[in-house]
């Protein structure tokens, strides 16, 4: 079964298109690999974190800033595609 991605974003300070625009990029480079990529507004205030069937890969908190759209392409190709090229987005 293909995973899903979750993208838990803070409703209150506005990052809906952030989450959305992440998500987008998620499902144009994995459209093969992902069931799909779902965005829940956090109850939580400032969340911003992203996971693959519940196990965290990116929080805006622990990391003290937003993922960079490379950084988090090359996060879940890891995880559920390893051997698949990212193009210009691959590590050097």
């Amino acid at each position: 079964m293909k995973p899903t991605i979750t993208i838990e974003y803070c409703p209150k300070c506005n990052w809906l298109l952030r989450a959305a625009y992440m998500a987008q990029e998620l499902l144009t480079t994995f459209s093969d690999e992902l069931h799909g990529v779902t965005l829940q507004p956090s109850e939580v205030a400032g969340r911003y974190s992203i996971s693959i069937e519940d196990k965290l890969i990116f929080d805006r908190k622990e990391q003290g800033r937003f993922p960079e759209i490379k950084e988090l392409k090359q996060l879940v190709r890891d995880m559920i595609s390893p051997d698949k090229s990212l193009g210009h987005s691959d590590k050097s």
